[in-house]
């Protein structure tokens, strides 16, 4: 089956801080750990994403990402190796950090209490999961799973679910739901005394083509909903290793299976032996990724559109005059700069305006009014069009999302077609009332 991998799901930022311990602490019964380094890298859903990228297939990331300083490095991260889905957050990204010394982790500190929610990028993940060669769900309990869970439940490609216990439970009709032996006792509406018949006894639950319970070093337990159980051992012991990321290897591994034509019993296979050679190499701790660095600041709109898409982002765009700005303006854009995480203002050139609204406008000449939007703090980038309307520009900077003031409907919009070629969506925002440029000619010049 053909089509990128689409990971679903919450993404955290993982830290290592690694150093070395060779003595305790004088007032408390502790290790000190000096020599410290710190090595950052996805979590959660985006690690399960990683490594299904370094599986060799394409993977887009639909996920819920911040605006703080752990968002933005995890977005970095995140876009050298998926196409990023970026959710709205609310509140603080979720970073996980581990002290660690020798091999061994001597302490975890987790901080963001960030939940996701369903805003302006709703369309641009049902476009994501409609194209899908199959679906992995990575689901951390923060949100995201439940802002999208209605596309999951009508997918037709495979559909690969790995729980949490603060997660929700799997729609019905996974090809494979994952959980471990402890989140299966969880997952069952009555205990089991055996591996075997509880992942029997969750495909059953859950309306599930496959459960595979994994058992950690020992491999995992497939039962099927025919009634067919197998245990699937590791190829060879991987006891006494960071097993951090495991259970992402073995989702990733088994999602990537059946896209490629397993069965449910071969991509178990094949995910326990991944699992099993990626804790042998150490874990997610042994992972290495560059360290995003901070970008020059882009000197053009199409360079900002670009930078804002491959960073994940969830690029804004508006269109019109804007001669003689005034409150209603700026409230609009401020509005506008809040749907996304940058906001590019597509200003009418002179001669369009002169077509537009008569000879006797604009009353402030093109470089002034693109300066004046420049030096406000919600606009990123200002780019002019010539034409009538903005769609050759709208073509070029393929914005996710194209707003206008609310005396405009998405039918009556001129650039509507424009915006949803480039898979963008219309959002229509209210304007002030009283404001308005006509107004204040009018205004002027009765008083002159």
């Amino acid at each position: 089956m053909s089509g990128p991998i689409v990971v679903v799901g919450d993404s955290l930022l993982d830290v290592d801080v690694e150093g070395d311990a060779e003595r305790l602490c004088p007032d408390a019964p502790v290790p000190v750990v000096r020599g410290l380094t710190e090595r950052r890298r996805p979590g959660g859903a985006g690690l399960a994403a990683l490594l299904a990228a370094r599986a060799g297939a394409e993977v887009v990331l639909i996920t819920a990402l911040g605006e703080d300083t752990a968002g933005r490095c995890l977005r970095g991260l995140l876009a050298q190796f998926a196409e990023v889905v970026r959710l709205p957050l609310r509140g603080a990204t979720a970073r996980k950090t581990r002290v660690r010394a020798r091999g061994q982790t001597m302490l975890r500190v987790d901080t963001g209490d960030g939940k996701a929610w369903c805003g302006p990028e709703g369309g641009r993940a049902a476009r994501a999961l409609r194209n899908a060669g199959a679906v992995l769900v990575s689901d951390y309990g923060r949100g995201t799973v439940e802002a999208v869970r209605e596309l999951l439940g009508c997918l037709t490609m495979p559909l690969v679910w790995d729980p949490h216990p603060a997660g929700s439970l799997p729609v019905p009709g996974c090809a494979l739901v994952t959980p471990t032996e402890r989140e299966a006792g969880e997952l069952c509406a009555r205990p089991y005394p055996l591996p075997e018949l509880a992942a029997r006894g969750l495909a059953r639950e859950l309306h599930a083509a496959a459960v595979a319970v994994t058992l950690g070093g020992h491999g995992a337990v497939l039962a099927t909903d025919r009634g067919h159980t197998v245990r699937v051992p590791s190829p060879s012991p991987a006891t006494g290793f960071d097993t951090c990321g495991a259970g992402d290897r073995f989702a990733a591994a088994a999602v990537v299976a059946l896209r490629d034509g397993a069965d449910a019993e071969e991509a178990v296979r094949e995910a326990v032996a991944e699992a099993t050679r990626f804790v042998r190499a150490g874990g997610a701790a042994a992972i290495r990724l560059p360290e995003p660095a901070a970008p020059d600041l882009p000197r053009t709109a199409p360079e900002l559109a670009a930078l804002t898409r491959a960073s994940g982002g969830t690029l804004v765009a508006t269109g019109g005059c804007f001669d003689l700005l005034h409150a209603g303006h700026v409230s609009l854009l401020r509005q506008a700069r809040a749907l996304g995480d940058a906001l590019i203002v597509c200003v009418n050139s002179d001669e369009s305006v002169r077509r537009l609204k008569g000879p006797g406008r604009p009353v402030v000449a093109e470089r002034d009014r693109v300066e004046i939007l420049r030096a406000l703090g919600c606009v990123d980038g200002v780019a002019v069009f010539t034409e009538d309307t903005p769609n050759v520009l709208i073509e070029t900077l393929r914005p996710d999302v194209w707003v206008k003031g609310g005396d405009y409907t998405g039918l009556e919009l001129p650039e509507a077609e424009a915006v949803r070629r480039c898979g963008g969506d219309v959002v229509v925002l209210p304007t002030v009332p009283g404001h308005s440029t006509t107004g204040l000619i009018a205004a002027a010049q009765a008083v002159m």
